[in-house]
Order: structure tokens, then sequence, then C-alpha cells
């Protein structure tokens, strides 16, 4: 191996990288004063790892979203829905203002609690307030909260989730979009 061959040596004008095979430690860089032992305690044991609980993680992915549900796992969710792995739960919510303290009360009263983590609610099309009294019970709980639109709550979701965090969702679907439709008059013109 030429890397290996490599060894530090010193010179009349500074440091020289050679090519010539020396012992490791004639080197004054790689020598180490003291040579550890079976004297030498912990330092000179081996290291070994006890595995304690084993578990595989619960990979709940949203795999897509439209008006009419999500994609989660292979499985279609119609409307909105709760999702906090492992589960998957329907939401009697129908738009940003059912979510109410009674209906947030989903995240907070399961096992396990969700407490200290983030709980993340997509609003739909757009990203709409949310009543400060939902705010306030869910600070009481401890539990962080991140409001955006659907689409971002998916994809922040997913990746909260994949960093092994303890991540719940609300998700209420986004609304059809009408952005890119053909306009047509009453004459049948297209606008």
């Amino acid at each position: 191996n030429m890397a290996a061959r490599f060894l530090l040596q010193r010179s009349t004008r500074g440091l020289l990288f050679s090519s010539r095979s020396v012992p490791v430690f004639s080197s004054p860089f790689l020598c180490r004063a003291h040579r550890l032992g079976p004297s030498d305690d912990e330092m000179y044991q081996r290291t070994t790892v006890s595995i304690m609980k084993t578990e595989a993680h619960n990979g709940i992915l949203i795999h897509s979203y439209s008006p009419m549900g999500f994609n989660i796992d292979g499985n279609r969710v119609f409307g909105p829905c709760a999702v906090m792995p492992p589960a998957v739960l329907q939401w009697n919510v129908g738009s940003s203002e059912d979510i109410t303290e009674e209906s947030i009360s989903l995240f907070h009263m399961l096992e396990p609690p969700i407490a200290s983590e983030i709980l993340v609610l997509g609003t739909g099309s757009k990203v709409e307030r949310i009543n400060p009294s939902v705010l306030a019970l869910l600070k009481r709980k401890r539990i962080a909260l991140e409001v955006q639109d659907t689409p971002n709550a998916c994809a922040t979701f997913n990746f909260l989730n994949s960093e092994r965090r303890l991540v719940a969702a609300g998700l209420i679907p986004p609304s059809y979009s009408r952005a890119l439709e053909v306009k047509q008059d009453e004459s049948g013109d297209s606008k």
C-alpha cells in the first residue's frame, strides 16, 4: 500500500514525506511514551456494547395527498386524519375553524403522550390561524406546534419522523386548485 509507506520524517528544512519503509515506532511523531499493558485498568480492556432494546422504526410515511385525503404507507385515508405513529385515525374536523380544544384533545390524551414534542398541523391549501385557546392548551401540555399548509406539513412530518422525533400530525386535505383551469366566456371562446 503506497499510502501506508509514506511516513513523516524530520529534515533540516522542516517536514518531508518519504516513501522509505521505516518502522512506525521509530518516528518521533507516531511513538508513544508508554505502552498499555494489562495493569492499565480500563484502557487496556475491550469495549463491549449491549443492546438493551431492539426497536424497529415505525416508519410511517405520508406518500401523497389530494383533496380526497392521503396515502399513508400505501393505505388510503379519506378526509382529515390524525397521524400518531404507529396509528392513523380519522379526525373529525372539516376546516381550520373546527380545530378546537376538544378536537385537539386527541393529541394529548392518548398514550404514549407526545408531551414536549411536536404536533404538525396541516390546515389545507394555505396556512390558517389557529384559535388562541388551542395554542394556550398545547403550551400548557408542553406540545410544540407547527402550523403549515398541508403539503408542507406532510413534508415536515416525514422529515421529523425520519429523524425518529416523537411527532404527530393533524392534516386537513388541501382543496382543489383552480389555478390551471381554462375559463370560457358565453360564446365558447377560451380566455
